[in-house]
């Protein structure tokens, strides 16, 4: 295995990661190296105060893709590298040091100095922004990321979370501060430009991003491997079977900061090809499990509909940028946003190890709190969605917060709705109970009936019954069940009305 180039460049200069250890963040690794900058704030990615950019591939294409780029429903495969970069914010308190091996970074420091500030930093700077500082640095990098998307263009109706000049105010979301209040920094996004001719990171930009090869670096808490084929990945799953797996690091870096934990061998998948491609053929969709949330999303662009309304609701841009499905179903939490709408699509999750692979219904996947059928030797491949959809769809969730939170309770809903009558449903629910469950007894109150208000309502009230919802500080167990009946009567009222049976005159 290469030995890897074990340094990363930060802002324009190779900094090497010798003598780092395993365990060490990426933002105490900047900070060693005085780009103080970005700073910890919640350690566990909430705040963004850590924000830095990062250079990754802007080239997940969609599957079944024909010659003119348009969807034709054939076999096809993405996720292959178009000759593009991203810069893409993460949070640094999270991503280990060592999965920056041969990366480039850029942080608040390498965008401008104070003689020659960056727009972004110049707008904060005169519109009254910049806040009190010490969370100003992760707006900068956060609006940089947005202000260097490549397809932002010029909004044709400006509204409140999206300006004339294209900017998707989404984009700070994961940024929490407001001790200025949000307007000043509504008006410096707003009045951002497009990069000038020349700018050197929009050039960097068009071209590849940063290769990526195996890589292995040892200290005293541990090693941390970078597997970049599913041969050497297995490989070190079957040597070593109480490896972590870390491919965003959204939920181990929590771990890390916040509890201390340590592994003998933390093994990054988030380069394994075989993990990052994407194929939509004529009877499935097909989802890498280390493709990212964000990547996901471009990729599909509306293919699935169900997840366009999961993915803005799952954390923030600066978590979807390194959290995947793969890892949220890993972990196996009974509030985890993915499985819900997974449920709902009636999904099947490929397992992978040196014998082979195995292919499981996700409603079959859970057997108990944090608990799930895959091996030590086993990782998560694929994620995979039969085809076709179902027409009718939603994605509810409860959060103390409208982004950025963790559900209190959520629902994915997949309805066929044919004259009138659901002809299936397919129901996920999550935070009611030691795991993500379906809604069975809901799904047979709704199939076989009319779709009207009247068995709406009476399913609603099924719904409630669902799960074994309990008392905790997010929510009772009571607005739990309320909350649920609630997701399908909000459905039925703003779904299509020609889907309801005709009433005769």
């Amino acid at each position: 295995m290469a030995a890897g180039r074990h340094e990363v460049t930060v802002n324009g200069t190779a900094r090497s990661l010798a003598g780092t250890d395993p365990a060490t963040s990426a933002l105490d690794f900047l900070r060693a190296q005085g780009l103080t900058g970005a700073k910890e704030g919640c350690a566990e990615g909430e705040c963004g105060a850590c924000a830095v950019l990062v250079l990754r591939p802007d080239g997940v294409g969609r599957g079944g893709a024909g010659a003119d780029g348009g969807t034709d429903g054939s076999d096809g495969t993405a996720g292959a590298d178009l000759g593009r970069s991203r810069w893409t914010g993460v949070n640094a308190c999270l991503v280990p040091a060592a999965a920056l091996d041969g990366q480039e970074v850029l942080t608040a420091e390498g965008l401008g100095t104070p003689d020659a500030l960056h727009p972004v930093q110049h707008e904060l700077a005169v519109r009254g922004g910049s806040q009190c500082g010490y969370c100003t640095p992760g707006f900068v990098c956060a609006m940089a990321a947005e202000y260097y998307r490549g397809d932002r263009h010029p909004h044709a109706v400006p509204d409140r979370e999206h300006g004339p000049n294209g900017f998707d105010l989404h984009a700070l979301s994961g940024n929490l501060c407001r001790c200025t209040g949000y307007r000043p920094i509504r008006d410096a996004a707003f009045a951002l430009g497009a990069p000038e001719a020349g700018d050197p990171l929009a050039s960097r930009a068009t071209h590849p991003p940063p290769a990526a090869p195996p890589s292995r670096l040892e200290g005293a808490s541990g090693a941390f491997e970078r597997a970049t084929d599913l041969s050497r990945l297995l490989t070190l799953l079957r040597e070593h079977p109480d490896a972590v797996l870390v491919a965003g690091a959204t939920d181990w870096g929590v771990e890390v900061n916040l509890r201390g934990a340590r592994a003998r061998l933390a093994v990054g998948i988030d380069r394994v090809h075989e993990l990052r491609a994407l194929h939509v053929g004529h009877d499935a969709v097909e989802i890498g499990a280390s493709l990212t949330l964000s990547e996901v999303g471009r990729a599909l662009a509306g293919r699935v509909p169900l997840l366009d309304q999961l993915l803005p609701q799952f954390a923030s841009p600066l978590i979807r940028n390194g959290a995947t499905l793969g890892g949220n179903l890993a972990t196996a939490s009974p509030v985890g946003d993915a499985a819900p709408a997974l449920l709902a699509l009636e999904a099947d999750v490929v397992l992978a190890c040196a014998g082979g692979e195995r292919t499981v219904p996700l409603s079959g996947y859970f057997t108990g709190y944090r608990r799930t059928v895959r091996r030590p030797d086993e990782v998560i491949r694929a994620v995979r969605i039969p085809l076709p959809l179902s027409g009718v769809t939603a994605f509810h969730k409860v959060a103390k917060r409208r982004f950025d939170d963790i559900s209190s309770v959520a629902a994915g809903i997949a309805l066929d709705v044919r004259d009138g009558v659901v002809a299936k449903a397919r129901i996920g629910l999550g935070g009611v109970a030691a795991t993500p469950v379906r809604a069975l007894a809901t799904e047979a109150a709704l199939e076989g009936r009319p779709w009207t208000a009247e068995v709406v309502r009476a399913a609603a009230q099924v719904m409630g019954r669902e799960g074994t919802p309990i008392d905790d500080h997010r929510a009772s167990a009571a607005y739990r069940s309320a909350m649920l009946g609630t997701a399908l009567l909000r459905l039925h009222a703003e779904a299509d009305p020609s889907l309801a049976p005709a009433v005769a005159p």
